[in-house]
């Protein structure tokens, strides 16, 4: 038979456990409480998913970078649904999306707006980045007629770049050509990719491209584009021999199937 000392010792240590049980179930149950739902707002809903975007590497990020995208493309057909916006305005109204943005994460917009067939093509894309290296790129084409614009396709162009776009000069073909090209770093010199896209008022079509360049310029002409670039492999090699690594010019005619390489040579650096 147990003594009132050991029966006093064996209450006293259930008191204890039953006063650390109930400081530890707030706790618990606080921890079992499911995360807050994100803002109502559209920058406040995309800053909530960009900010568990940091860490997680570029190709692990498509559930998150999915969801900003189909957030903003949702957005921007409501919001130009009745209207004729400038590049401006559609620019403006990309920076509104991303506004609650901070380093190292950014949303950087591109817009660019062109005649075509009576009614005018809308490009509305932006750069989606968490480091210098790991980002997205979406680009919207929306055509406009009777004051009204309607989306027509939506491309993800090359990921790890910067986002920019420069027109083909119109000639004899009924579709709209255009250039999206980006620049990479994450060497000594920034590595140009380019793609010449067309745009029947439905689709795009890719009819040219190059990529990674590196130290690549572009210069679209009237009836060519030229580009100069460097060799990475020659630019080393010479440049720790303390000499001047020759560049190269490729010459591009412009025809019915996107581009014809005419020559290409070496010019001075």
């Amino acid at each position: 038979m147990r003594s009132p000392s050991v029966r006093k010792s064996g209450v006293f240590h259930l008191l204890i456990l039953l006063l650390v049980a109930a400081m530890l179930g707030p706790g618990r149950a606080e921890a079992k409480k499911k995360p807050s739902p994100p803002p109502p707002d559209l920058p406040g809903h995309i800053n909530y998913l960009a900010k568990q975007l940091p860490g997680v590497m570029l190709e692990d990020a498509g559930p998150l970078t999915g969801e900003i995208q189909k957030l903003v493309v949702d957005h921007m057909v409501q919001w130009m649904a009745n209207r004729t916006p400038t590049d401006v305005e559609v620019r403006r109204e990309l920076e509104s999306a991303f506004s609650l943005l901070h380093y190292p994460l950014f949303g950087q917009p591109a817009a660019f707006t062109e005649p075509w067939k009576g009614g005018t093509v809308i490009g509305a894309g932006y750069t989606l980045g968490w480091t210098d290296y790991d980002r997205q790129n979406v680009v919207m084409v929306f055509e406009n007629r009777d004051g009204k614009s309607r989306l027509a396709t939506v491309t993800n162009f090359v990921p790890r770049t910067d986002l920019h776009y420069e027109m083909l000069p119109a000639q004899s073909w009924d579709d709209l050509r255009f250039f999206i090209y980006g620049f990479r770093l994450g060497k000594s010199q920034l590595r140009l990719t380019a793609i010449l896209y067309s745009f029947d008022g439905q689709n795009l079509k890719s009819l040219w491209e190059t990529h990674d360049l590196f130290d690549g310029k572009m210069d679209v002409q009237p009836d060519k584009v030229v580009i100069r670039y460097l060799k990475e492999d020659e630019y080393i090699r010479e440049v720790t021999a303390k000499r001047k690594p020759p560049r190269h010019e490729a010459v591009y005619s412009i025809t019915p199937n996107g581009l014809q390489l005419q020559n290409d040579h070496e010019i001075p650096f």
